[in-house]
């Protein structure tokens, strides 16, 4: 039913709810001045229409029949799936004048909306207050997404689109181009008076000890000052043994004096060892309202590595035959290492001093290739399995990806960059191999003789970049769209998707991430099986008739079940879900959803249930540490491990630090991934706020994650009859690389909030 004015009527239900607004109103009055309850909660009550009429704006509009929705995920979870285009969400709420009256300053209001993907017009009572991103039908051109800008308004209090002591609406039009589309994400969400704190920025960073400093960590609390005034206040800072505890461990005190539109850092040392949770408190002197952080202290469980050499290539290769090969050897140990090979058959030479092996091989087969690698302290041998034949990618790939670090920012230095920190950290040595480019490359309009692709000024040489990358054993990947644009409005490969697989084959790409986006303009409205498959079939058709071996990465969100068809399609890998992002509420659901789709990973091809969140992020130059906690992101590679997932950093890996580099750099948690069988675990057992999974390897022993999903440490005990394991009794924990003992029928430990165990028993 379209929107229609009240013309001055309200019924029943909307009388209720405004007696019920009332009441709010004057709970309000005497809460707030007590600072217990000053802001108006905007994470319920959501209503949602698709489809696109400047009515929906006005406060007069009638929305009873739209459906209710939850601001915490997007719509395709919520009852419009595959859906690309406009949609509009409204809000009633009641907005008491005393939320002035627990503000310092009492001159204007803070509207927080969180991120919405991708492009938003926020309206209050019928008058646009904001918009962020550019809609299509602003010109030519004009769409610009904005999905990871979280929306912030601020209104003097004496804004026209204000209604003090009585009812209000917002309405936000969104538009999505691709993926998953709206609210998203668990943040706040309210309406509330600006304060002095609101032009403070406080930001907790992790930083690395001092050479002096032998034991503890370092924590830099930076406030940035957007007040045309000076700030002054307290910091405070504490250190606990775990969350809940009454007591703290030591207490810190700093002086906060934050300079008019300036910047302030202080370094706090906290002389302790392992894993603490630590408080951060700021206290602003004017209105005494304090802002707080907790931080769960990175704690590595990695062993070091010796200086021994170790190979950790994947048991298993394939290429196909006549076209160019590359193949590194991925060595840990003390430099300087060389390497040799043996059982290859003719067509390839190898480096001694990089492990890099190039050449083209000719002959079909299944051969047994011996790896070695030697330093001075020693040396080591690995026999691995070299298919060549019509299948590639059977194991899932491993490397980096642009674009949760860098986003459309990304350029041809930042590219080698990070080709250069993934050789100089020691990630290359555990075989982190290819390096993705992702959205941004792209030239504005094709070559206008040719037709063909073309970079921008940011990339003035894809053929010599693919070239720096390939000496140093690095594959390269590349981005585009089967629509005319790609997710961030630039050129993509319809209806040159021939022309594009030869240009990308003569740049020497190794690796295609092919994303959806603007060919929702080109499929159906409502696109049946076909219609999902057919621009897929169309560009892995164009990519075999290139002379390369191409890694097809089928970016289109799970859509129309992608995980049926995605290997009929050539698909080696096809994501399951939308976009991940650095919070728990995403990483845990996205990954703990696949369960159901086991039986269609194998080698060769794969479930994507996206990229990882570790390290520094940002999708654009302002990054930040990732938001999940150590706990959480020992879960997070423990977890696409035992998915069998496709593992692309997607971090700045010239900012890595030691717990990081022990996330990505356990031999043993990748062996789990890279697994010669392929096969991804299984949802076994679960509890209240727990679940175990298990993961068959090839070399008859099992992995097991016992994940604990509340936020509190806790006890699990694992039955192993339960889990069909009852002819096993050696456990063996993988992070920490050691195994903890025998146990006949049960195993009990202690699992940290939101983190995880994960054994392999034998």
């Amino acid at each position: 039913m379209p929107c229609l004015p009240w013309y001055g009527q309200i019924d029943g239900i909307l009388q209720a709810n405004l007696d019920i607004m009332r009441a709010f109103f004057l709970y309000c009055l005497f809460l707030c001045p007590l600072g217990l309850f000053c802001q108006v909660d905007f994470n319920k009550g959501w209503k949602m229409k698709p489809g696109d009429d400047p009515v929906y704006a006005k406060a007069a509009c009638i929305d009873q029949d739209w459906a209710a929705v939850s601001p915490l995920q997007n719509w395709e979870m919520q009852g419009l799936p595959q859906y690309d285009g406009y949609v509009w969400y409204r809000l009633h709420f009641y907005l008491p004048r005393n939320l002035l009256s627990s503000s310092y300053l009492k001159d204007s209001v803070r509207f927080l909306l969180g991120p919405i993907d991708d492009v938003d017009a926020c309206y209050l009572n019928g008058v646009k207050i904001g918009q962020n991103g550019h809609f299509p039908d602003e010109g030519k051109d004009a769409y610009r997404t904005a999905w990871d800008v979280p929306r912030r308004y601020v209104l003097p209090v004496n804004h026209l689109a204000l209604h003090w002591d009585a009812e209000n609406v917002l309405a936000l039009r969104v538009y999505d181009g691709g993926g998953p589309g709206g609210m998203f994400d668990n943040v706040e969400r309210s309406a509330g008076a600006v304060d002095v704190l609101d032009f403070v920025k406080m930001t907790v960073q992790h930083r690395a000890l001092q050479k002096t400093e032998k034991n503890g960590f370092n924590y830099a609390t930076q406030f940035e000052n957007q007040y045309q005034k000076p700030i002054a206040g307290s910091l405070t800072v504490q250190v606990f043994a775990f969350k809940g505890q009454k007591k703290p461990l030591k207490t810190l005190q700093f002086p906060v004096n934050i300079p008019a539109k300036g910047k302030q850092e202080i370094l706090a040392h906290l002389e302790s060892v392992g894993r603490n949770w630590v408080y951060f408190e700021f206290k602003e002197q004017l209105s005494g309202k304090t802002t707080h952080q907790w931080q769960e202290t990175p704690y590595v469980l990695t062993p070091k590595a010796g200086d021994r050499p170790e190979i950790h290539n994947p048991a298993v290769y394939g290429a196909r035959p006549g076209v160019p090969f590359l193949y590194k050897i991925a060595a840990s140990g003390k430099a300087p290492v060389s390497y040799a090979s043996k059982g290859f058959p003719p067509g390839v030479k190898i480096n001694a001093a990089t492990g890099v092996i190039s050449g083209t091989l000719q002959q079909r087969g299944m051969f047994n290739i011996t790896l070695f690698a030697t330093n001075s302290a020693g040396s080591d041998s690995k026999t691995i399995l070299l298919v060549v034949g019509d299948n590639i990618c059977l194991t899932p790939p491993m490397g980096w990806n642009s674009w949760n670090c860098w986003g459309l920012q990304v350029s041809d230095e930042k590219v080698r960059a990070a080709a250069d920190a993934l050789l100089s950290s020691g990630l290359a040595d555990y075989g982190w191999n290819y390096i993705n480019i992702d959205d941004g490359w792209e030239a504005p309009g094709r070559n206008a003789q040719t037709g063909a692709i073309e970079t921008n000024e940011k990339f003035p040489n894809m053929p010599a970049l693919s070239d720096y990358l390939h000496k140093k054993g690095f594959k390269m990947g590349i981005y585009s769209s089967p629509g005319p644009k790609t997710c961030g409005n630039f050129l993509g490969s319809y209806q040159h998707e021939a022309q594009d697989a030869q240009t990308w084959a003569d740049w020497g790409v190794d690796y295609l991430k092919y994303d959806w986006c603007s060919y929702s303009g080109i499929a159906p409205e409502k696109p049946d099986l076909e219609a999902y498959k057919h621009p897929y079939a169309v560009m892995r058709a164009a990519l075999n008739a290139t002379n390369r071996d191409i890694v097809y990465s089928m970016c289109q969100y799970g859509m129309g079940d992608v995980w049926h068809w995605g290997e009929e399609v050539g698909g080696n890998l096809w994501r399951t879900t939308g976009d991940i992002t650095d919070t728990w509420e995403s990483m845990s659901g996205i990954g703990f959803s696949q369960d159901s789709l086991h039986s269609f990973a194998r080698p060769g091809h794969w479930n994507d249930p996206d990229m990882l969140v570790v390290g520094h992020l940002g999708w654009s130059e302002q990054l930040h540490p990732s938001r999940l906690t150590p706990s959480e992101q020992y879960t997070h590679i423990s977890l696409w491990a035992m998915l069998s997932a496709p593992l692309l950093i997607g971090c700045d890996l010239t900012k890595i630090d030691d717990f990081t580099f022990n996330l990505l750099a356990n031999d043993e948690v990748l062996a789990i991934d890279q697994d010669h069988d392929g096969r991804q675990a299984e949802k076994k057992q679960q509890g209240p706020d727990y679940e175990i999974w298990v993961k068959a390897l090839s070399d008859g022993s099992q992995a097991i994650a016992i994940f604990n999903r509340s936020e509190q440490d806790r006890d699990i005990t694992t039955d192993w009859a339960a889990l069909g394991l009852a002819n096993y009794k050696t456990v063996r924990d993988v992070w920490q690389q050691k195994d903890i003992g025998k146990f006949g029928k049960t195993w009990h430990g202690a699992v940290y909030g939101h983190g995880v165990r994960l054994l392999r028993v034998y």
